[in-house]
């Protein structure tokens, strides 16, 4: 019965105990923790303190035996000078250099691709002056073929001009500017002096079209005129009568076109 009373009393007094104890701060680590974090370098919250006449033995225990000069010197890792904010500071440093770097390579990569499109064999199929003028030019010379040069003449004039060397002569140079034309296209150098040469070889190939042009209309009026010499031997042109008024008439027409 005794123990039976005595258990409530005991539970009571531990509790009462417990309520009694309250959190333990120490107030030197609590400066210490924020001081080397961000808070400033407070000389007065230094603690211990020295005391009356400096005769505080922790104090001396403290800074004067294990820590001389401690707090002369600002020791925070992010206080102006602080290792932390040097760090900061150096990293943003290289984050501006690598920036300038990288605009720096960028604008040399740029220039690359401009002078690699302005100048590599492999791109120029895709110059606008090439596509739009030079490519269509220069056509029949790049399409050359016997079809293509015999095309409009006739079986005669064809004979004729395959039988004198003409055509061999034509299509041989034909073939040698084509060559040309193939080696200024895919050759690296520079877009300027690559439609320079488009531009020469276009005028050499009139030249020689030209060429082309009198000969095979010389072979056809050679041809014609034959044909009618043939004619006047076998007697098969008819002459019209002849009269005085005749002449007349032909040269009223002739003064008529001239006025």
């Amino acid at each position: 019965m005794k123990s039976m009373i005595l258990l409530p009393l005991l539970l009571l007094k531990m509790a009462c105990n417990c309520s009694a104890q309250s959190i333990a701060q120490d107030q030197s680590i609590r400066y210490q923790q924020e001081r080397m974090v961000y808070l400033q370098w407070d000389q007065n919250k230094f603690t211990p303190k020295a005391g009356f006449l400096s005769l505080n033995p922790y104090y001396w225990l403290t800074w004067g035996l294990f820590h001389p000069g401690y707090h002369n010197k600002d020791l925070r890792p992010l206080s102006a000078g602080g290792p932390q904010t040097q760090r900061l500071a150096l990293v943003g440093a290289l984050n501006a250099t690598d920036k300038k770097y990288k605009l720096q390579s960028d604008t040399v990569r740029n220039t690359a691709l401009s002078e690699i499109a302005n100048q590599s064999g492999l791109v120029s199929g895709a110059d606008p002056l090439w596509m739009l003028y030079y490519k269509n030019q220069l056509s029949p010379v790049l399409n050359n073929s016997t079809s293509s040069i015999l095309q409009g003449l006739s079986p005669q004039v064809s004979a004729k001009m395959i039988a004198e060397g003409l055509y061999s002569w034509y299509k041989n140079e034909m073939d040698m500017l084509k060559q040309r034309i193939d080696a200024a296209h895919s050759t690296d150098m520079d877009r300027g002096q690559r439609i320079m040469a488009y531009h020469r070889y276009l005028m050499e190939y009139r030249a020689l079209a030209g060429v082309w042009a009198i000969r095979t209309s010389s072979a056809r009026s050679t041809i014609d005129m034959a044909k009618q010499q043939q004619k006047l031997k076998t007697n098969q042109i008819d002459v019209p009568a002849w009269t005085p008024r005749s002449d007349i008439e032909i040269a009223n027409k002739v003064l008529k076109h001239v006025q």
